[in-house]
């Protein structure tokens, strides 16, 4: 899906936001990309965000997988997130943990490369014991997120730990 797997994530670098936030100028107490990488492996469930097309947020919990550097997970072809992405392609994913945060910022893409669907069917059949193929076919729209912006932080000591990474588009 991108270069970045060759590449590796951007530099880390301080969210842009008002200085009442408090902010640490600073570059000490960054995260680093493990820490992103680690949590979105480890998670179960993932929440999405959508835009209806009269413009209104929907937002669902999804399972999910983190492979290759790569956010993916399914949904059926008539439900709300997908004629959602048909109509515009901007997606949010978000862990469920407000104390330990990974949201990530994109642009949703379907998946349709056999190869790519073979190992996220074996992956998802290992993490949830359910299989997103059937008879080598998928009977439901895969998406993968291509990443835009990441940003992450410990509740515990946001002014230090906030962390963006920003992607190309």
């Amino acid at each position: 899906m991108s270069s970045r797997d060759e590449a590796g994530p951007p530099p880390a670098q301080r969210p842009s936001l008002p200085a009442s936030y408090g902010i640490s100028p600073s570059a000490s107490g960054l995260l680093t990309w493990d820490f992103v990488d680690r949590r979105l492996a480890q998670a179960r469930n993932y929440w999405v965000a959508t835009t209806r097309p009269d413009g209104h947020p929907h937002v669902s919990p999804v399972w999910g997988l983190w492979l290759d550097h790569h956010f993916y997970f399914a949904t059926g072809a008539t439900s709300r997130k997908w004629r959602n992405l048909m109509a515009n392609p901007a997606l949010i994913v978000h862990l469920e943990s407000g104390d330990e945060v990974v949201i990530l910022e994109g642009t949703a893409e379907r998946v349709l490369d056999d190869d790519v669907l073979t190992r996220l069917d074996e992956a998802y059949e290992a993490k949830y014991g359910v299989n997103l193929l059937a008879g080598g076919e998928a009977p439901n729209p895969i998406v993968a997120l291509r990443l835009h912006k990441a940003l992450a932080w410990l509740e515990s000591d946001f002014p230090n730990t906030a962390t963006r990474w920003l992607f190309d588009k």
